[in-house]
């Protein structure tokens, strides 16, 4: 049971639902998002006020402008899509604080959220209440 207690309260504390994130935004806390694929990626649809910094880029050099206080939360696609663990991954290597969105960008509109880009969706203002 020990062991389950653990992967529960860690997947807390890795791991944040895009009710929670809208919520943590709309707080004003010290959070910022990042989308993890590629600039092509982003430039077809983005979560609002998110930063395009695709997981194979990710270094000292390009994460410089970064503050070690802030948490971070990345994100891709969805499920099917693993850009926003290698980020997560790769941030925390860094030092960085981190949380990856659970569902990405596609339960980020499932659950009814304003997108920004060419593709860009207005908010439908359906959401899970999780």
């Amino acid at each position: 049971m020990n062991d389950q207690l653990s992967f529960y309260k860690a997947k807390l504390e890795y791991e944040i639902d895009s009710w929670d994130l809208f919520d943590f935004i709309n707080q004003g806390l010290n959070i910022k998002v990042i989308d993890a694929r590629s600039a092509e990626a982003y430039q077809s649809e983005h979560i609002p006020d998110s930063i395009n910094l695709p997981h194979r880029t990710m270094s000292a050099e390009t994460t410089q402008f970064m503050d070690k206080e802030t948490l971070y939360v990345t994100y891709c696609d969805g499920i099917g899509c693993n850009a926003s663990t290698k980020g997560a991954f790769n941030l925390t290597k860094l030092g960085f604080k981190v949380k990856e969105l659970t569902g990405g960008l596609e339960w980020w509109k499932r659950d009814g959220y304003q997108t920004e880009g060419l593709k860009s969706q207005n908010g439908t203002g359906i959401v899970c209440g999780c």
